[in-house]
């Protein structure tokens, strides 16, 4: 099959995403302790050594290192490459369906931050304003211009997202006495609205809840848990926000012709 463009475009997509992957990867460590992520520059998390440009090429240099660091020998986590894999290849198949346009750019963002945010969150169980909040601001100014959204829908779509999930947090902890569900999911969602529109948000909720609600029983029957396991939902809303990007058009029209 035929690429719509050369071969060396996705080639670059690529390792566009990989490259900034390899700057989520200091916005993962560096975020929840509030730390700055421009100064100082990366070391070693071990012997605190200077991480030299040959050793920091996403992906090749941990492999190359043998997953090493060059001057202590500790172990580099196997995280690293994993991120700027993923990032990667979001990337690519965001360029191999928008090609190099707006839509693309605004996509790259968004599912740039989902990337680091969803770590985050799997690691500390925290949602950092910082990429969220701003997140809805870019999410909007985009809208006027994306072809499927306008400022209106971000708008609704903001809305929608925050105000849904704030609905749900209120009334759990009204019914149990405890906090459901954190402020940082709550941003999360309008921050996915700005950028996808308000059609988007009852897809993605639902997704979220079906994939975590099997996680979460798996989780627990492995873990023999009582119903107490405390398990992010910020990584699944991110799972169902790139679901709808690439597929979710199709699946709610494939949802809706059952039956007919």
């Amino acid at each position: 099959m035929s690429l719509p463009l050369p071969l060396p475009f996705y080639i670059f997509a690529f390792l566009l995403g990989a490259v900034v992957g390899s700057f989520l990867n200091v916005c993962i460590c560096r975020l929840p302790e509030e730390k700055s992520v421009v100064t100082p520059p990366s070391a070693c998390p071990s012997c605190g050594e200077g991480i030299r440009w040959y050793d920091n090429i996403p992906i090749l240099s941990w492999l190359l290192l043998r997953a090493r660091c060059r001057h202590c020998g500790e172990p580099i986590s196997w995280r690293y490459p994993l991120v700027e894999g993923v990032n990667g290849l979001l990337t690519l198949a965001l360029f191999a369906k928008y090609g190099p346009t707006l839509p693309f750019l605004a996509l790259f963002i968004l599912s740039s931050s989902l990337v680091a945010i969803t770590f985050i969150d799997l690691d500390h169980q925290i949602i950092p304003d910082c990429i969220s909040l701003p997140g809805i601001l870019v999410g909007f100014a985009f809208s006027f211009f994306l072809p499927w959204s306008g400022w209106f829908n971000s708008l609704a779509g903001i809305l929608l997202g925050g105000g849904s999930l704030l609905l749900v947090a209120w009334g759990y902890e009204k019914l149990t006495g405890k906090e459901g569900m954190g402020g940082g999911d709550i941003k999360l969602l309008a921050m996915m609205g700005a950028f996808l529109g308000w059609r988007s948000v009852p897809f993605i909720v639902f997704a979220a809840s079906l994939v975590g609600s099997v996680v979460g029983v798996t989780a627990m029957v492995i873990q023999k848990k009582d119903g107490k396991l405390a398990i992010p939902f910020g990584p699944f809303l991110a799972f169902g926000a790139m679901l709808y990007i690439f597929c979710g058009r199709q699946l709610i029209t494939w949802y809706f012709s059952i039956g007919r």
